[in-house]
């Protein structure tokens, strides 16, 4: 695979700590799909890993809870008919849903009061309106 895959800043995938496992693949590909093995499994064992400094591994282990198995993530890639080009899908997502998972969390939102000039003019522009509307009835003909 071209490169080391950058999570977030200076902390990449290591390359020691991923499970491969290949299995065949669904869909197009001719007599060759049968024979070849092109589906790809990257697993990475997010809860025995020392490439994440301790507060990005707390907060992942936090969001990908769902999708862990004994502290392991998996993530499949069988679109393409290749398993060089499956490699590299997989390694792509792992970084990206590894990058997500261990982004700081948004900063609470302040709730902001509108002002009052804003509100007397939005209450001046409905009284207007409804004296408008008022003023199309028939009664005064």
């Amino acid at each position: 695979m071209p490169g080391p895959h950058v999570i977030r800043g200076s902390v990449v995938l290591p390359e020691g700590e991923l499970a491969w496992r290949f299995s065949r693949s669904s869909g197009p590909g001719g007599q060759h799909v049968n024979t070849s093995d092109s589906r790809v499994e990257l697993l990475f064992d997010l809860a025995a890993t020392k490439a994440l400094p301790e507060v990005w591994k707390e907060r992942a282990l936090e969001r990908l809870a769902s999708r862990l198995v004994d502290g392991v993530v998996t993530v499949r890639a069988s679109e393409h008919r290749s398993q060089f080009r499956n490699r590299e899908m997989a390694l792509v997502r792992m970084a990206s849903l590894l990058a997500e998972a261990t982004a700081p969390p948004p900063k609470p939102r302040r709730a902001t009061k509108i002002p009052r000039g804003i509100n007397e003019r939005r209450l001046r522009e409905k009284k207007a309106r409804g004296d408008t509307k008022r003023g199309r009835t028939g009664r005064d003909w």
